[in-house]
């Protein structure tokens, strides 16, 4: 089976454009980087590039997530209904979704410089690494921080052509401040 228009629905939930407050954890940290990087407003391409990446890597980290959590989200209350455990979304499809919005993210850092390019490498490594993570240490949310916090690396290096010491503090600030958010988060799911 391949993806199919009638399930874009499906395809949006399991990116879970539904519910956007994953996507602004990731885009403000990339936006200060942004900013700080200039000195004030960023070049629109940059700002345009990155907020576009983001939406699509955050979109591509939940389909990895819920394709990595499927034998385990049906037990769950708070996930239980997502569209992978719910049968609307096979696992195939979950993976050409997930390689669509990589290829899409990749088209877009394409724009970008070669270091930041480069960059994107360990971008990709993270995101895909998170969900899988969660079976191998008791603290994955720092793989997550890590993970969301990477664009700023990468920001800083497109608008500046280099990371300075200031771009890796917020790196890790922002490292820390997504571990701690997540692990509270996490202990929703604790009962389950």
């Amino acid at each position: 089976m391949t993806l199919t228009l009638q399930n874009v629905p499906y395809y949006a939930k399991l990116m879970r454009l539904d519910k956007p407050i994953g996507i602004y954890l990731l885009l403000w940290p990339t936006l200060w980087a942004l900013m700080l990087a200039a000195g004030g407003m960023p070049p629109l391409k940059e700002l345009i590039l990155f907020s576009l990446g983001v939406v699509v890597m955050r979109s591509a980290g939940c389909v990895i997530n819920d394709y990595a959590d499927r034998h385990v989200d049906g037990a769950v209350k708070r996930t239980n209904e997502r569209p992978l455990v719910a049968g609307h979304v096979t696992e195939r499809e979950a993976l050409q979704l997930f390689s669509a919005l990589i290829l899409i993210a990749f088209l877009i850092v394409l724009q970008l410089s070669w270091a930041t390019i480069l960059l994107s490498c360990v971008a990709l490594l993270l995101a895909s690494a998170y969900p899988f993570m969660k079976r191998y240490t008791y603290l994955p949310q720092a793989v997550l921080g890590a993970a969301y916090g990477w664009a700023i690396p990468m920001a800083v290096m497109a608008v500046r052509g280099d990371i300075p010491a200031w771009g890796w503090l917020l790196f890790v600030a922002n490292l820390l401040w997504t571990t701690a958010y997540d692990t509270m988060y996490a202990m929703v799911d604790r009962d389950d």
